[in-house]
């Protein structure tokens, strides 16, 4: 089977990137390739559906202007294919006077954004939502809510449409770069292709490596357990309601999310995971995790992190203590109103010396191009990370088609 492009990896960000080049490229003969059976299978399928409006970001980042403009895409996406979404907005609550001054930095940081928010006092807060208590809290108007698998639906089937074609279960085994190819093993056989990307979240490290590309991370898979509120709550909270999160950390603490479903989750939050795709407590993957303790950048990063991935883990073993990061802005939540939920897991990379990559990270080589870290928010960002994926792809790769 020969191609002109192949793209590794079924999750919104690969979809993205082949609707993005077929369009781009629409004579050229482009393959998707998923390992698992059916799209959105791992991270995009598990997440909680925020479209994010760039709060958090570092101003002048990827992420920052992926996110402004992902969230403006994905709604623009989201109305012209009647794909239901709902921008209901985000309360971030300072519970403690070292969040309130977090808080005032986050502000801050918005404004460097060019986003809009609104301080609330305790007051103003209780006014517009009576079941949470807070010293104060920013207000995000734009922040929505939606199915990113159903997105993903609609880009495969509008690839496919332009003549892209999309083969489930077909894991990549090896890769081999030649000076006018890329040859990619499959379980289903060999695959030709003059150009490559990898789009691998959980497996980019390993993507990389099979082409022997000179990398300085590892993905380190944390999972992020949630629950869900019993049906009487569903109409408990009007606004998503996060904390204050940890700036040193790229995780946003444990929060209260209405999905578009009508149901109410509580969560992430963030524990050491054994297994790359091991969404279950007790999940183990001795490959995984042998791989993991022998990368040294693993050791420094759970030093330098020990008080707090100690407490992740306390709160994972008993209910109460994670009902609590909720209590300190909902109150009125009891330990019988979480109820199981699926858990989702977040493909971090960390660098050698341990540094957590916050932003995008990239690699490449003649005829590959990899999406090493696809952070949070990744499915808010997926059509602008697209649109880069191609541009970089013109830029460095100087494809003949």
């Amino acid at each position: 089977m020969n191609y002109d492009y192949s793209i590794i990896g079924g999750g919104i960000v690969g979809l993205a990137s082949a609707l993005e080049l077929i369009k781009r490229k629409p004579s050229a003969k482009i393959v998707l390739l998923e390992k698992e059976s059916s799209l959105a299978f791992h991270q995009t399928g598990h997440n909680s559906g925020v479209i994010h409006a760039g709060v958090y970001y570092q101003p002048g980042s990827l992420k920052a202007e992926f996110c402004k403009q992902g969230l403006i895409d994905t709604i623009s996406f989201c109305q012209q294919h009647d794909i239901p979404y709902l921008q209901c907005g985000k309360l971030l609550v300072a519970t403690n006077q070292q969040e309130l001054s977090d808080m005032q930095a986050l502000a801050t940081r918005c404004e460097q954004n060019g986003i809009k928010v609104k301080p609330l006092n305790a007051k103003q807060l209780q006014e517009i939502e009576p079941n949470i208590v807070g010293l104060g809290a920013l207000q995000v108007k734009d922040t929505g809510i939606v199915s990113y698998p159903q997105i993903c639906q609609k880009l495969a089937e509008l690839f496919q449409q332009a003549g892209g074609e999309i083969l489930l279960s077909h894991q990549v085994t090896g890769l081999s770069e030649q000076t006018d190819k890329i040859l990619i093993d499959t379980q289903h056989g060999q695959i030709s292709s003059q150009y490559l990307i990898a789009c691998g979240g959980l497996m980019a490290d390993r993507l990389c490596n099979m082409l022997k590309l000179d990398i300085d991370f590892q993905i380190v898979p944390y999972r992020g357990e949630y629950y869900q509120l019993q049906p009487r709550h569903n109409q408990l909270i009007k606004h998503l309601i996060y904390p204050i999160p940890n700036p040193d950390l790229p995780f946003l603490g444990v929060h209260l999310t209405k999905m578009i479903d009508g149901s109410v989750t509580v969560g992430p939050n963030a524990v050491q995971g054994w297994s790359r795709e091991g969404y279950n407590k007790g999940s183990f993957n001795l490959a995984d995790t042998k791989e993991m303790l022998g990368f040294k950048g693993f050791w420094k990063v759970a030093k330098q992190h020990f008080r707090s991935g100690l407490s992740e883990t306390k709160d994972s073993m008993f209910k109460s203590g994670y009902l609590q990061r909720v209590r300190k802005y909902c109150p009125s939540l009891n330990i019988h109103d979480l109820r199981p939920y699926p858990s989702g897991i977040r493909a971090q990379a960390v660098l050698r010396d341990g540094t957590l990559v916050h932003d995008f990270l990239f690699a490449s080589s003649q005829r590959s191009l990899h999406v090493c870290n696809a952070p949070s928010p990744a499915a808010t960002s997926a059509f602008p990370i697209g649109k880069y994926i191609c541009d970089k792809l013109e830029q460095d790769l100087s494809p003949s088609k």
